[in-house]
């Protein structure tokens, strides 16, 4: 993964859908004190987050944040999202993208009202998350997927632990269909197969190309379906 985050087309275009995503409808200033809640190798804090200022990542994985002081992270916490050793009101964004996903319900519940809590009045969360529960399959297993969401759902579970969403929409929508048969088809056949879904292939500059058309379309009117969820909200508070 520490390799793939800088190569893959799936890091490359979700970084630029992120990023459009931020600059379109959260409008954010520079200079901000930024959380990225599950930050794995660093890769988003040390590149496109660390644009908006100060970035302290937070992983329950002590080799993850090993991965990040490579690539020169320094403000790292080893904790888990479901109880952050942060103070109340410190930051202006929270980043957690494909977080939620990996823990045990209700801890997806916990860990938004932890963001909650570390975010200042009026600051901003972002969140990345794999969509539809029907679409699991090997590699959910590989990576510690243990559930998947819907629009709707994510929409719950932020009012519920106190934000207000913003906006949300589907991204990778062009590949839904395929991704849709093959996990469908490996289910039903029972077919087993060991291929990494981060491996590079010639395919890579196409499909990073179909996320970054896709980047204007997720922060403008939003995407029916797809194989993940944005979500931006905003705790209340302050303009």
């Amino acid at each position: 993964m520490y390799r793939a985050e800088t190569r893959h087309w799936w890091y490359l275009g979700m970084a630029v859908i992120t990023k459009t995503l931020l600059e379109r409808r959260a409008r954010l200033p520079r200079r901000l004190n930024i959380l990225d809640a599950g930050c794995g190798t660093g890769a988003a804090m040390t590149s496109y987050l660390a644009d908006y200022g100060d970035v302290t990542g937070v992983d329950l994985s002590p080799q993850a944040l090993n991965f990040s002081r490579e690539r020169h992270a320094s403000r790292l916490a080893c904790a888990s999202a479901l109880n952050l050793p942060l103070a109340s009101a410190s930051f202006d964004l929270v980043a957690s993208f494909d977080v939620l996903c990996s823990c045990p319900r209700p801890g997806e519940l916990q860990a938004l009202r932890e963001f909650h809590r570390a975010l200042k009045p009026g600051g901003w969360l972002i969140l990345r998350l794999p969509a539809y529960n029907w679409l699991r399959g090997r590699h959910d297993e590989r990576v510690h997927i243990r559930q998947r969401f819907t629009s709707g759902q994510i929409k719950s579970l932020l009012r519920q632990s106190g934000f207000i969403a913003e906006h949300l929409s589907y991204a990778n929508m062009l590949l839904f269909p395929l991704a849709a048969v093959k996990r469908t088809g490996e289910r039903l056949l029972k077919i087993h197969s060991e291929a990494s879904e981060l491996s590079i292939h010639w395919t890579n500059e196409w499909f990073r190309r179909i996320l970054t058309w896709e980047a204007p379309l997720v922060s403008g009117v939003g995407l029916p379906c797809g194989l993940s969820v944005f979500a931006l909200a905003r705790k209340p508070g302050a303009e």
